[in-house]
């Protein structure tokens, strides 16, 4: 088997080396692996520590971007994110799996790898994304039905959170939950299925089915359509592969991370 660990990075210095110490144990589980970083320019030693990471591991392909940054965080992270797949898709289109990964604190903690090689050997998910020990935080990406919008254009955020929350507590842990996004940080997908989607951290609604967001609403009130020009980048990207591919996105009640 073989992935790519696909990063975007700015101002992450000061969790980058753990981060890479993760990096580096998740590949060892593969028989090949690439670390994939779009960095933009940031106000830290975070372009240092990579470049000094690269002298000890030739496995890191670093694209600085050069560009001026986007208005808006999300569309920041979209245009990163659609660099790691789009060379994938041109130079490694045949490594079977690829994971997207923040290089923030979230996922400084310990890994659990022995939970990394069970759920590799599943085969009832196509994008597996996990619990976090300091609780499922990443309401921002989650769509699991009613709530299947932006958190941020509803009154009460924190429906969906807590919604997942509930959900992970009493579902058992060898079992997956079901959802139409979801990333908490770390998620891991099978690249077929995945390769010819693209990330958009617009706000949108056009991908989201009628009936879908007429429940969301019942459940959550109003949505404001001016309340927020932004959308977590991941929705999109789940939804395109959804319909496209027929992907099966999925949440591991256990933790990664411990």
């Amino acid at each position: 088997m073989k992935c790519c660990i696909c990063g975007t990075v700015r101002n992450c210095g000061p969790y980058l080396n753990k981060i890479f110490d993760n990096m580096d144990k998740i590949g060892a589980l593969f028989e090949e692996y690439v670390i994939i970083l779009y960095y933009d320019e940031s106000n830290d030693n975070t372009l240092h520590i990579i470049k000094e990471r690269q002298k000890i591991n030739p496995n890191i392909k670093l694209y600085v971007n050069k560009s001026p940054l986007l208005e808006y965080r999300t569309h920041r992270l979209a245009l990163g994110r659609n660099f790691c797949i789009n060379t994938i898709k041109c130079n490694y289109s045949d490594y079977e799996y690829f994971i997207v990964m923040d290089c923030d604190d979230r996922c400084s903690y310990n890994l659990n790898l022995n939970l990394l090689r069970v759920c590799l050997n599943r085969n009832d998910w196509d994008s597996l994304s996990f619990a976090h020990p300091a609780g499922y935080y990443d309401s921002w990406a989650l769509s699991k039905r009613p709530y299947v919008a932006s958190c941020h254009n509803f009154n009460d955020p924190s429906l969906g959170q807590a919604l997942i929350g509930k959900l992970i507590k009493k579902t058992p842990k060898n079992q997956l939950i079901p959802c139409l996004s979801a990333f908490n940080g770390i998620a891991i997908y099978r690249t077929e299925k995945f390769i010819n989607c693209l990330y958009d951290g617009r706000f949108r609604l056009d991908y989201i089915p009628e009936k879908l967001l007429l429940e969301n609403i019942k459940f959550a009130g109003k949505i404001n359509l001016n309340k927020n020009k932004e959308d977590c980048e991941h929705r999109a990207f789940h939804f395109e592969a959804i319909f496209k591919n027929n992907a099966r996105i999925r949440i591991c009640p256990q933790c990664l991370f411990i």
